[in-house]
Formats: C-alpha cells, sequence, structure tokens
C-alpha cells in the first residue's frame, strides 16, 4: 500500500494531467474526470487493483471499465501515472491517429471494452466476472466506474439485477456521485440514500463514502473486496473537484479550460512531480483453464423431411458444442423457442439465462468475448433490435460473437407484428465487418452455425420458426459469400432470388412456371453478407430480369444487397418484400397478403415475360 502523501501527489499529477490533456485538445471532459481522482488514485496505487501494467492482456489481471466513459482523461492519466505509457503521450488525446480518443477503444490496449455510450458499463463487467465466477473460476475482481447520471439509463438495472441473480461477488462499482449532468442536476444529486436504497433492493452490497477522501475510500475498497455479494461503492464527489472556479458548477460539462484558466487551475493544484509513477500491485499468477477440443458428429438430416430451422439450429449447437469449448449460449428467456435448451439440457454450466433484458444480454456476451469466450447471443430476432445500440457497439470490440434471431419475419404467423422481426436484416447489415446469414433448411441452418462459429467477428444467424422441407445432402458446404443455385437452365427467362421461407415460394412457383414452358432460376442467398455478387451477376447477364422475394422490408433487406452487386449494370430487378401492416393469421395466408408467396412470384413473372 502507498503512503497518504504519495496518494496525495499522485492524484495531483493524474489532476494536472487531465487538465493539460484536454486544454491542448480543446475537447474533452475535465469536470467528470477530476470527480473520481481519489477513487482511481486509490484503486490503482493502494494495492487493490491486480493489474500487470507492461502486459495488458495478461489473464489474471483485474478488469477496470470506465462505464462512464467521456471520463476517459482520468483514464488515460491514471494508466500514464502507472507508468503504462509516457506522460507525453497524453498531449496527443483527441488527435486523428491518436490511440488516446475521445472516449476508451480498443487502440488503447488497457480498455476492456470501448465505453461512450452511457448505460453499458455493469453489463460488461457482468460478463467479465461471469467468466470469472463460472467458466475460469478464479478470484479476479472486476471494477466498473459509473456516472451518477447513467444511472437512469435501464439496462443498468438490468445489469445489477443478473449480477446479484448470480451471485458475483467480485464484481464491485464504483459510483461517482457528483450531482451534475450535462444540462442539469442528475436525478438524485447528492442525496446518495436514494442510491443506497435502490441498490440493496437489487441485492448490492453498499459502502457510502466521501470520494475524496483517500482514507475513506481506502476503507470503502477493503470493505467491497470482503464482500459475499456484488458490491457498489456509493461515493459522495465534486464535479470539478480541484479547480475552485469550477467545482460544482453547471455549464462545465464537456468544456475544457482555456490556457489562461488552466494556468490558473496549475496554481491551484500546485506542484507535481514530472516523473512520479505510482506502483500498480501485479496480480497473482492464475492459471486458465485447459479447455480441450472434439471432433463434431455430422448432422443428420433425410431430402424432404419437414423440420423447423430453429429446431436445426438447437441440433447444432449441441452437435458442435464439444468442438468449440469456448462457446457459452446467453438466452433471453426464450430457449423454448429459439431451442438453445437442446444445448442447456446437455452443457447447463455453458448457458447463462439472461431473462428478457436483451440490452444487458448483448452487454454481457461483449465482456465474455473480451475473456476468450464464444457468446451465441439468442432471442426472437424482433427483440434483437431492441438492442441495436448495444449491437453497434459490439462492432466496434473486434470480439467473436454470434446473434441469432428466431422467428423472423411474417411467417411466424398468428402472434402478429408485435413478434415481427422485418427490419433486422437491415440492422446486422450495417455493422462494420459482419457476416449475415439465413438459412432455407435444416441441413443450411446445421452448417450455417458451424461457419458462424469458425468467423472471427461478428455474425447473425436469421432462423425461421416454420418447418420446411430439407433441401441438401448433409455434407453440403456453406461458405460465408456463397449462394446456392437450386434451378437453372440455357433458356431461363429470369432469376428469383430468395432465402428463409421464400425460398421454398420460389420452388414452388418455378414448378408451376416450368409447366407453362416458362423456365426460371432460383438461387438461395443464404450468405445475405457478404453476398454472393459474381453468381448474382452472371445470372443477371444471362437471364436480364432478377426478382428479389423476401420476409423482410425491402430498405435494407437483401434486395438491397442484390441492387448493390448489380450496380453499374442494366438488369431489371423486381422486389417483393413486406410492404403492408402484417396481422395475425397462418404463415400463409401472411405471405399471400404480403404479396411474397409462389402466387405471386408467378404474377410477377408472367408480367415481366409479357413487357419484355
Amino acid at each position: 500500500m502507498a503512503s497518504k502523501n504519495d496518494l496525495q501527489n499522485l492524484a495531483r499529477v493524474i489532476r494536472h494531467d487531465i487538465l493539460d490533456m484536454t486544454t491542448r485538445a480543446q475537447s474533452g471532459h475535465p469536470s467528470s474526470s477530476l470527480s473520481a481522482v481519489e477513487l482511481m488514485t486509490v484503486l490503482f496505487f493502494n494495492g487493490f487493483l491486480h493489474y500487470d501494467v507492461k502486459h495488458p492482456h495478461n489473464p489474471s489481471n483485474d478488469h477496470i471499465i470506465f462505464s462512464k466513459g467521456h471520463a476517459s482523461p482520468l483514464f488515460y492519466s491514471v494508466f500514464a501515472a502507472a507508468g503504462a505509457m509516457p506522460r507525453k503521450e497524453l498531449t496527443s488525446f483527441r488527435k486523428m491517429k491518436s490511440r488516446l480518443e475521445g472516449h476508451p477503444t480498443i487502440l488503447f490496449p488497457y480498455t476492456e471494452v470501448p465505453t461512450g455510450s452511457l448505460g453499458q458499463g455493469v453489463s460488461f463487467g457482468v460478463g467479465c466476472a461471469l467468466h470469472s465466477t463460472y467458466i475460469q473460476k478464479n478470484s479476479q475482481k472486476t471494477y466498473v466506474l459509473l456516472g451518477d447520471g447513467e444511472m437512469a439509463e435501464g439496462q443498468i438495472w438490468e445489469a445489477l439485477a443478473i449480477a446479484s441473480h448470480y451471485k458475483l461477488k467480485n464484481l464491485i462499482g464504483i459510483l461517482d456521485a457528483n450531482r451534475l449532468g450535462q444540462s442539469g442536476p442528475t436525478m438524485h444529486g447528492h442525496n446518495l440514500s436514494q442510491y443506497d436504497q435502490k441498490l440493496k433492493a437489487f441485492g448490492w452490497q453498499t459502502i457510502l463514502c466521501d470520494g475524496h477522501n483517500l482514507d475513506e475510500i481506502t476503507k470503502a475498497f477493503k470493505q467491497a473486496n470482503r464482500s459475499h455479494k456484488p458490491c457498489m461503492i456509493i461515493a459522495k464527489t465534486i464535479k470539478g473537484k480541484g479547480v475552485s472556479f469550477i467545482e460544482n458548477k453547471l455549464g462545465w460539462h464537456g468544456k475544457p479550460l482555456s490556457k489562461e484558466q488552466c494556468a490558473r487551475a496549475f496554481q491551484e493544484i500546485g506542484n507535481v512531480g514530472v516523473t512520479l509513477h505510482g506502483k500498480v500491485k501485479k496480480p497473482r499468477t492464475t492459471k486458465e483453464k485447459r479447455l480441450s477440443a472434439r471432433s463434431p458428429k455430422h448432422c443428420t438430416y433425410t431430402k424432404n423431411e419437414l423440420v423447423s430451422p430453429r429446431e436445426a439450429y438447437g441440433n447444432a449447437l449441441t452437435r458442435l458444442a464439444q468442438a468449440y469449448p469456448r462457446v457459452v449460449v446467453l438466452d433471453a428467456e426464450v430457449s423454448g423457442s429459439t431451442k438453445t435448451n437442446y444445448f442447456r439440457k446437455k452443457f447447463p454450466h455453458r448457458f447463462f439465462e439472461m431473462y428478457i433484458a436483451e440490452q444487458n444480454m448483448v452487454g454481457v456476451a461483449m465482456g465474455m468475448a473480451k475473456q476468450g469466450d464464444i457468446p451465441i447471443v439468442n432471442s426472437f430476432a424482433a427483440f434483437l433490435t431492441r438492442a441495436y445500440d448495444q449491437i453497434r457497439m459490439s462492432q466496434y470490440t473486434n470480439q467473436h460473437i454470434v446473434y441469432v434471431g428466431t422467428h423472423a419475419g411474417t411467417s411466424i404467423g398468428h402472434d402478429g407484428y408485435s413478434q415481427m422481426a422485418l427490419q433486422d436484416l437491415a440492422l446486422f447489415r450495417g455493422l462494420q465487418n459482419s457476416v449475415v446469414l439465413y438459412p432455407s433448411d435444416a441441413v443450411s441452418t446445421d452448417k450455417c452455425t458451424e461457419t458462424a462459429l469458425r468467423y472471427k467477428g461478428i455474425s447473425y444467424i436469421r432462423n425461421t420458426r416454420m418447418k420446411l422441407p430439407v433441401l441438401y445432402a448433409n455434407n453440403t458446404a456453406f461458405p460465408i459469400g456463397g449462394s446456392k443455385v437450386l434451378k437453372k437452365s440455357s433458356r431461363d427467362r429470369a432469376t428469383i432470388i430468395a432465402a428463409g421461407v421464400t425460398l421454398h415460394e420460389a420452388l414452388k412457383a418455378c414448378d408451376i412456371l416450368r409447366q407453362e414452358n416458362i423456365l426460371v432460376r432460383v438461387i438461395d442467398v443464404y450468405s445475405i453478407k457478404p453476398i454472393d455478387k459474381e453468381t448474382i451477376l452472371k445470372s443477371a447477364r444471362e437471364t436480364k430480369n432478377i426478382i428479389v422475394v423476401e420476409d423482410h422490408v425491402s430498405e435494407g433487406g437483401i434486395v438491397e444487397a442484390v441492387r448493390s452487386a448489380c450496380q453499374n449494370t442494366t438488369t431489371h430487378i423486381h422486389s417483393l418484400s413486406v410492404t403492408k401492416t402484417p396481422h395475425s393469421g397462418t404463415p400463409n395466408e401472411l405471405l399471400v397478403y404480403e404479396n411474397i408467396d409462389s402466387s405471386a412470384i408467378i404474377r410477377t413473372i408472367r408480367r415481366i415475360i409479357k413487357t419484355t
């Protein structure tokens, strides 16, 4: 443990650096960073955080997450004070090509997960703590710094509830209650008892302290480390602490000091040691649990057998579980519908019930992925869209996460439009470097699941609820970026492109049109992103007309992917997609109602042929 004098000097250095870097950048959030200086100084330099600063990816390190990512000047300054980087690098803050971005990103190797979209940090912490407690079974701690303003976010309370449910005593939150938000006081201001009551109601141990009193903070961390349940240190702090003319004043959120104001602030802070560094306690070396992989069994389905893709997916998870021992399955309390209950039954220690809280579930997955797990996130596809912001942030993690949405499209039938995912392809296609797969039968579902597990990045599988006939042999491969041409001749007048349930409607239409001596090509674009541009362009040249049929809106859907592939060509592309407000009904009734069934395809092709 450091002496009180050393801690005071380190706090002074950190304050100085926060002001210097934000003033140089003329950008950033100095006041929000200043309020938590003592909290982080004690955590880092008084023996509580166990961290090898020379090796940020050491698996034995504790975890530190800044949920209040706008306090990045504090985040960078405290690591600079720990000797993780030269202090002069702080002058590059918020500059192009600097790894010290406005909010923490993975360019900075000490960042667990990128933050800045408020309310997500506790979920990330839960993911880290679940991995430590249930996968590796070690004693690593996870610390999460929160702002009081973000405590209004519902996701935080989802995360607090699940942390209590799983008894994550290795998770410690630090609430920087500095009273002021961006535009006014926070909901509870400095009435800490409000936070105390709420957190206790959620099953957390709470410790109240003066967030600028080094002795009280030290005592709080000692208590927190002895807790037998998740613990929150609720610290009363002053926004802008250490600079008298901005302390506890509105109008300073996200506002740097001028050069003259900064010089005045430095006089208040006093002299700092240019070479002063604190010492962070190194972690005990813990051995990672060895995970052995076995070759997977083969899937076995019979041609034309009626199998729901969601059932095939459940079977695929259990088939592949031993081949991919790092896979963990998270479900939003719909495992009977997503069919992850198959996996849950055989591998209960790798299944985590997240209950009906999709936003938290995605954040937890990000925390687990950071620790080397391969999380598979499951819910109705429509409800995954509720977690768009969280999924959006996951694209910046360079992590391996698989999202699986079932009950996609109008074909789910009687449940009605509240349950129907009609925009999910657009959501996942819009993510950077994402892979989007849309299988159409049991075999393709099985193989697409394995394809997603092999892909080192963000992927999405869109599963269908309806039972559909098996189209493919069990040994068929489904690589990323591929497609399957199911019907083809040299006399094809048009190409039908589809996936999922509408592929089967396309095949029906093809058979009926053949009886009229109208030959059409049918392509299964199971890989929506990346799409098989080469095959599509070849068919466009040979058949001149393309009809895209999808159980999804056209905006951001398959037709837009096809149009992108065919840009700069003269191909006529026709869209059959969901255009009306759906109602409850049978799947077939809804396909007819939306004009995406076989009869609608036939009418469209007849009309095209008449006019060409």
